[in-house]
């Protein structure tokens, strides 16, 4: 039987906080505070709902954080 994996850990962070900053701004800090996968979406992208743990989403409008959340 295969091992059961073991999920990403998450970094302790609070999303909210890469409201404002600049794409770039936000991607560097999310992966200096252990974020291994940082997405950078448009306003209105359609994507799937499942969870990833160790991921970190942003809205980008304008170069710009205006929403932020994980998994």
């Amino acid at each position: 039987m295969a091992p059961i994996p073991t999920p990403s850990v998450q970094p302790d962070d609070v999303p909210g906080a890469y409201a404002g900053l600049t794409a770039e701004a936000a991607e560097r800090r999310a992966r200096e505070r252990g974020w291994t996968t940082v997405r950078a979406l448009p306003p209105g992208t359609v994507i799937t709902m499942e969870f990833l743990g160790g991921r970190i989403n942003f809205e980008v409008d304008d170069g710009v954080v205006k929403r932020c959340w994980v998994g």
